[in-house]
């Protein structure tokens, strides 16, 4: 089956309900096993791979997840959008939670271990990411999501921590001090590829807490039971605005993300290892012959 419209579903979000002709992948990857098997069917008369970020039981940590398996996985299965859902929490005190951001910028905080470029190994390329989410994709989750009455924010800094601790006050404060927006483990490394992989990417971030900058400030006090009840709420709501977006992207693309590799690949194709071209060829191959 070749599947358009990718989701990637966060901590909480593990099946989508609805999703008819179900079929199970289990796609194989140079770069190794993704986080679990593709669901691939048809929701709201489109072609969807869905993919449980952190597999099915929650299994994989932020550090560990295979990033790059997960979206060539997607490029394997003819995913053009992705859609990222992911809990999140607010650095900003109108940012409340149960609120939705859609996050056009981010910021890294991670160690760099995380392998977030498919290339290396004798291929060098420099993607543009001035801009490092799909402006199309984006604004057709935030309609969707302020008809399906969510409290929608459009834009916004997504700090990409390290985790899996949660912050630190002092860093929390930080992040504040930057004017950052809100503060996650995983979406840097997703947009990264997705762009390298010429795939459009957005990501509905559910905020589920105010991080700590807010503990002892106000009579409430963030608890982990409190942030899973959040997260379960946020889910519900993001899988009815995934099914309200769905029949808004039926069309072909019109923004930029689908060249995103034309003239960023420096390397002479001649220098180019053979098994490095073999490899990247589903990603490379319409510009390196």
């Amino acid at each position: 089956m070749e599947s358009k419209i990718g989701i990637i579903g966060g901590s909480g979000f593990y099946n989508i309900e609805g999703i008819g002709k179900i079929k199970t992948f289990e796609v194989k990857t140079p770069f190794g096993n993704p986080s679990d098997k593709f669901v691939c069917g048809e929701l709201e008369g489109l072609e969807v791979a869905f993919l449980a970020r952190h597999g099915l039981g929650h299994k994989v940590l932020p550090s560990e997840i295979n990033y790059r398996a997960n979206i060539y996985g997607m490029k394997k299965l003819g995913v053009e959008r992705i859609i990222s859902v992911s809990a999140c929490g607010s650095l900003k005190e109108e940012l409340k939670p149960l609120d939705i951001v859609i996050p056009d910028q981010f910021l890294d905080r991670t160690n760099y271990g995380r392998r977030m470029t498919f290339f290396g190994d004798g291929i060098v390329a420099h993607i543009q990411f001035a801009e490092p989410v799909c402006p199309h994709l984006s604004k057709a989750l935030y309609d969707a999501g302020r008809k399906a009455g969510a409290g929608m924010h459009l834009g916004g800094v997504y700090v990409n921590m390290e985790g899996p601790q949660f912050s630190t006050k002092a860093e929390s404060n930080l992040y504040r001090s930057w004017g950052m927006d809100i503060i996650g483990m995983t979406n840097l490394a997703e947009a990264k590829l997705a762009r390298e992989a010429e795939i459009c990417y957005a990501t509905l971030a559910c905020i589920t807490d105010y991080d700590c900058w807010r503990m002892g400030e106000v009579r409430e006090t963030v608890s982990l039971e409190m942030i899973l009840q959040n997260l379960l709420k946020n889910v519900d709501v993001s899988k009815n605005i995934l099914k309200a977006v769905l029949p808004k992207l039926a069309g072909s693309r019109t923004c930029g993300c689908g060249s995103a590799l034309k003239d960023a690949i420096v390397t002479r194709p001649e220098f180019i290892p053979a098994d490095t071209k073999k490899k990247l060829e589903l990603i490379i191959g319409k510009y390196i012959k």
